[in-house]
């Protein structure tokens, strides 16, 4: 038997912290033992019962997990490798991470860099590798830090949170927006060199605005990701993870063609694994450890309900770390 976090909708929809017997761990050639999991988005909506992410019942939540191999039939893991797990319909249609145990596809493993512990890994987690697909996404289309500054939305979340501790590293001059005035001070020190009111962008607007970013981070769509097109200069990208704001798009063809901005969508859910450990490989080497302490707030499994309501009434910041 193992402690997980069961999600179960019979008649009703229920979340709580049970004992599960290993015989109803699902199919999968690598079994770990969790130390850390975390909280994202995607878990608060589920833990919550928010929106329809789980696909199959009863169901084990945590699309993270930093664990260490107990069995293994699959030719790359072996007993005791310290392994990550992001994404792949974990936590939806595959028991997740939020549990002492999990059976997992050995192809869908990354291993743990040698520049972090399990804890910051967890820190990291779904947020903090798509916050660095992000990154890498501008820096492929060619925006560099001289270029002007790059804006990140919905700053205070997970993915915000990261992606301006790395834009920063990076030597960017990064614009943090925000609807928390008492998380200004948070922001700076992860790095913002000025913090907006999100509401100066969550209003519908102008389809083609006066120019200010060289790039931009959305990770809340609807009316901030059309007026962050509407704002971004010539030749400007926009790298778009998140719908916290909406999934609508209410923006016309403006700044494409004239301003020639491109928008370019960022999923780290089915990333194929050369671009996962692509984007691990640059955090271990441009995210500083200490940076993320600055971001961490960490709880037992036995919290991981109550603070995944906190997450979805918006009184978190930064990574919540859940220890298993």
């Amino acid at each position: 038997m193992f402690k997980a976090l069961l999600l179960e909708k019979n008649e009703t929809f229920q979340a709580s912290v049970q004992s599960v017997s290993d015989e109803q761990l699902p199919a999968g050639d690598v079994t770990v033992a969790v130390s850390y999991s975390t909280l994202n988005f995607k878990d608060g909506l589920a833990i919550c019962n928010r929106s329809p992410v789980v696909r199959q019942w009863p169901m084990v939540a945590g699309i993270d997990g930093a664990a260490t191999v107990l069995e293994s039939s699959h030719p790359e893991w072996k007993p005791g490798d310290a392994v990550v797990l992001n994404g792949w319909g974990v936590g939806e249609t595959h028991w997740g991470c939020l549990a002492e145990k999990a059976r997992l596809k050995g192809d869908w493993l990354v291993r743990l860099p040698s520049a972090f512990t399990p804890r910051q890994a967890m820190a990291i987690g779904t947020a903090g590798y798509t916050a660095m697909l992000c990154v890498m996404a501008l820096e492929e289309r060619g925006v560099r830090p001289a270029d002007g500054e790059v804006l990140v939305t919905g700053a205070t979340g997970g993915v915000g949170s990261v992606a301006i501790a790395l834009l920063a590293a990076l030597g960017y001059t990064v614009v943090a927006s925000s609807g928390k005035p008492q998380a200004a001070d948070y922001l700076t020190r992860l790095g913002a060199a000025s913090v907006i009111d999100r509401n100066s962008l969550s209003a519908a607007g102008k389809p083609f605005q006066k120019e200010r970013w060289a790039g931009v981070v959305d990770t809340v769509g609807s009316h901030t990701l059309a007026n962050a097109l509407a704002q971004t200069r010539y030749g400007g990208t926009v790298a778009a993870c998140g719908l916290a704001q909406g999934m609508d798009l209410p923006t016309t063809v403006m700044p494409f063609i004239l301003r020639n901005v491109a928008l370019v969508g960022v999923d780290s859910v089915m990333a194929p694994l050369a671009r996962r450990q692509q984007a691990w490989d640059r955090l271990a080497r441009d995210l500083e450890p200490n940076t993320l302490e600055a971001m961490i707030e960490e709880v037992p499994l036995e919290r991981a309900i109550e603070k995944a309501q906190a997450l979805m009434d918006g009184q978190v910041s930064g990574r919540v770390v859940v220890r298993i």
